[in-house]
């Protein structure tokens, strides 16, 4: 079992209140062995005490102080945890999903360093059928569904987030516009080959994908906004599809019909 080395992990607190207690005990002994009259390290006249009294006090000392900073690490964390993630899919809400592809996008463009990638909008087709047709609760599971497929479907590196009801968004750092492509068509696919069992009836997911695929600065909500438009093409034209353009231009670059 892997050893949690971190702030919130016992085995940081255990192995401190370790180190602490035995920098305490030469401590007590490089101060009680020093004689100041004679200007040099020799024994003290109880040794023992120097052994004994930091390695009763200080353990315990030790480790009430530091496993209360690592409670408050923990605390720190859900805290954050409840700032950022959307408590029904657990991916990152729409605030924190704006901010980190917005902070990207501003330190590569500090850095004068290539700036390429894509963000897709993804909207769940006829998803109001659901919940009228097996309820809300229902509705719930097959947004909690939807968001692990399309997460299963990118990179670790790639930003998935909600938006808000059945809208998501995708993303994607750092990737050419034909890999775009094959990436927003496998999250199509992946969820319209999704079983989805409702009330003992299979229902049918789909889902309408629209992309704005960039190499150049830009904001995230210029890229929302042509992520936007080419999403309401995609619905449009049919739904259970692929619309993608490249930045601020109409020329769509695939355009995938199911």
């Amino acid at each position: 079992m892997k050893l949690d080395w971190s702030a919130r992990g016992r085995a940081r607190t255990y192995v401190l209140t370790v180190l602490g207690t035995l920098t305490c005990i030469a401590l007590t002994f490089a101060l009680d062995s020093y004689s100041f009259t004679a200007g040099r390290w020799q024994w003290g006249s109880d040794p023992i005490n120097d052994l004994v009294f930091p390695a009763l006090i200080a353990p315990p000392f030790l480790f009430v102080l530091l496993n209360k900073m690592r409670q408050l690490a923990i605390a720190h964390h859900e805290l954050f945890a409840l700032a950022t993630t959307d408590a029904l899919t657990s991916l990152l809400n729409r605030r924190a999903f704006t901010e980190m592809v917005d902070g990207y996008l501003k330190r590569a463009e500090a850095a004068s360093r290539p700036s390429n990638g894509a963000l897709l909008s993804i909207d769940v087709d006829h998803f109001k059928v659901i919940n009228d047709n097996f309820g809300h609760d229902i509705g719930d599971e097959a947004l909690k569904l939807i968001a692990d497929t399309i997460s299963s479907a990118v990179r670790e590196t790639d930003l998935v987030g909600r938006m808000g009801g059945e809208e998501f968004c995708v993303f994607l750092p750092a990737q050419p516009p034909e890999r775009v492509s094959i990436v927003a068509e496998r999250i199509r696919s992946a969820v319209n080959e999704t079983v989805f069992v409702a009330r003992g009836q299979r229902h049918c997911l789909s889902v309408s994908v629209g992309g704005v695929v960039f190499d150049r600065s830009t904001t995230f909500s210029d890229l929302y906004r042509g992520a936007d438009e080419q999403l309401y093409c995609a619905k449009r034209t049919g739904r259970n599809r692929v619309e993608l353009c490249t930045f601020n231009s109409d020329v769509t670059v695939q355009a995938t019909m199911h």
